[in-house]
């Protein structure tokens, strides 16, 4: 299991920060695990599925 910070998932999602944070908040976007009192992360699995599920949706 990884843990992807931030720049990460935008580059694997092609989202910017705003719309990761606003589907977060809508609750279809994978919530980010808090890895210290600053830094937070997301589980690479979950963007990862995340991403097959936008893919299903297509067809």
């Amino acid at each position: 299991m990884k843990i992807l910070r931030l720049n990460a998932v935008m580059e694997m999602t092609g989202l910017p920060r705003s719309t990761i944070y606003l589907y977060m908040k809508q609750k279809v976007f994978p919530s980010q695990v808090k890895l210290g009192a600053r830094s937070v992360g997301w589980l690479e699995e979950e963007i990862c599925s995340w991403i097959e599920e936008r893919k299903c949706e297509r067809a």
